[in-house]
This record gives structure tokens, C-alpha cells and sequence, in this order.
């Protein structure tokens, strides 16, 4: 890749990656529109970049990452309830993980396969639009008050399972999710934020060892270091920017344009599959 392309690739990333309008599926569109041959190393790219978006969020929410509960645990407490409760914000985010974690380790294989359809990820896109369009009605029942519990954690994460499937879009299962469990829109956002760390930063490594193990893999990453990090830097930029709009937009307006742009998305996609354009998935 150009440093150009390398440039557009990383924005559509940042941008995309924390908005629930399918990293996936702009990815598809940005490399097909340049020509950006899907070969091993644009592959790797498209993963290790999403370090770069990761770590926006433990940068703008670095109080909240690095602040432990220091409120007194219950005085009737166990040490391991007392630990927990110490830890409270790691361990509600390790209980969100382990669903996606058991269920991504266990169908792995059937999970790339379905990686390699454009054909899904475009309808996908469409079906999640029209949810989204009426997901404001169903589930805008949040409130301030509502203490997020391990119980709830964990069926967020439930519906952090679903963006196994290509084109769902990660951050819209989970701030579904957050939303079904009485969240408000801005704290289902936030931490659906937080949640993106340990499941992307557990995939990126996933695949990284795969890559680092495989000698000739390994060589094309060596050699292309400077492309690898130019991508980082300008995803964690855009990252950052992009976290900031979505929580001010989504708390004023909710989620109905992002309906809309996914279905005007999914069916530019179907469209260029339909002229007989052949699409990859980077």
C-alpha cells in the first residue's frame, strides 16, 4: 500500500470502528474503491491498526481505566468479594469478555468463513439499519440510576456475540445490549467504549501470533514497520475524534440516522456486487 492509501484506510478505521455502522463493511468500500489488492499483509493491516483505536479509548477514558472502587465492600464481604469489589470496573469487564471469548475460541473456523462474504456483510448492514431506525423506541427506557451489575455485564456481552457475524458492527450489539439492560444511551456507549478493549485487543493478538509465527508473514510485517505505525497513529487520532461526536450525537439524537447511512451502506455494496464488481473483505 501507498502511504496514501495507507492514510485513508486508517481513518475509515478510527472513524468507523466505535460508531455502530460496520468497521467491516467501510473497509470493504475503501479498499475496493482504491484497488487495494486483499493480500496477506493488507490483511494484517486492517487488524493491527485497530491498536491504534484501542488505545483512544484507554487515553480518553484513562480516570476511569486506572481508578479502582474505594468504596468500603459490604462488611459481611469475603477477601474475594473484597477483591472484587476493589476491582469492580476489570471484573465487569472480564465477565462481558467471556462470552465472546468462549464462543469466538469454540467457532472460530465457521466465524472466518462467514468473514469471507461480502454478500453478508451488506445485508447485515441493511437489517441492522432497519433495527436501528426503530432500536430508540424499544430500548430508550434507560435511566442514570441503573447500577450496572455482573448479571448485566454479562448479557451485554451476550449481545456482543452477535457482531461475530460480518457487518452487524461490534458497537452496535453492545450498546443494544447496554440499552436492553436499562443503560442510558451515553453509558451503554461508554461502555461498549470500554468493552472494545479487551475483545479487540485479545483478536488483534489472536492474529498477530499467527503472523508472528509464520516466517513469511512475519518478514512482510518487518518490512512494512513504518506503514504499520503511520496506520496506528492515524486510527488513534480518529479514533479519539470520533468517540467524541458519537457520545454528543448519540445522546441528542439517538441512533435513526445511523439507521439510515447503514441501509444507504449496505446497499451501495449490494449495488457493486450487482454491476458484477468483486469485492474483498481486507
Amino acid at each position: 500500500m501507498s502511504i496514501l492509501e495507507t492514510i485513508i484506510i486508517a481513518i475509515v478505521e478510527g472513524l468507523t470502528e466505535f460508531l455502530p455502522v460496520s468497521s467491516t463493511g467501510h473497509m470493504i468500500i475503501a479498499q475496493n474503491a482504491m484497488g487495494v489488492e486483499s493480500t496477506v499483509f493488507v490483511k494484517a493491516f486492517t487488524f493491527i491498526i485497530q491498536f491504534g483505536a484501542i488505545l483512544s479509548v484507554v487515553v480518553l477514558y484513562w480516570k476511569r481505566f486506572f481508578k479502582l472502587n474505594r468504596t468500603p465492600a459490604p462488611k459481611d464481604a469475603s477477601p474475594l468479594k473484597r477483591f472484587l469489589h476493589k476491582y469492580d470496573f476489570y471484573w465487569k469487564l472480564f465477565v462481558a469478555f467471556i462470552p465472546a471469548a468462549v464462543l469466538g475460541l469454540l467457532f472460530s473456523d465457521a466465524i472466518d468463513a462467514m468473514l469471507e462474504s461480502v454478500q453478508v456483510v451488506a445485508v447485515t448492514l441493511i437489517l441492522g439499519g432497519i433495527f436501528m431506525l426503530y432500536s430508540d423506541k424499544i430500548f430508550n427506557k434507560g435511566s442514570e440510576k441503573t447500577e450496572l451489575t455482573e448479571k448485566r455485564a454479562f448479557r451485554i456481552g451476550l449481545f456482543q456475540c452477535i457482531s461475530m457475524i460480518p457487518g452487524v458492527s461490534r458497537s452496535m450489539a453492545t450498546i443494544v445490549g447496554g440499552m436492553s439492560q436499562k443503560l442510558t444511551r451515553k453509558a451503554a456507549a461508554e461502555f461498549s467504549f470500554f468493552l472494545a478493549v479487551p475483545t479487540m485487543l485479545a483478536a488483534t493478538l489472536f492474529k498477530m501470533i499467527g503472523l508472528v509465527t509464520d516466517k513469511e508473514s512475519f518478514t512482510l510485517l518487518k518490512e512494512n514497520v513504518d506503514i504499520l505505525l503511520i496506520g496506528n497513529a492515524v486510527a488513534f487520532i480518529v479514533a479519539m475524534l470520533a468517540i467524541k461526536f458519537f457520545i454528543n450525537f448519540v445522546t441528542k439524537y439517538g441512533f435513526k440516522a445511523f439507521g439510515w447511512y447503514r441501509i444507504i451502506v449496505g446497499g451501495i455494496i449490494l449495488t457493486m456486487l450487482l454491476t458484477g464488481h468483486k469485492l474483498n473483505i481486507a
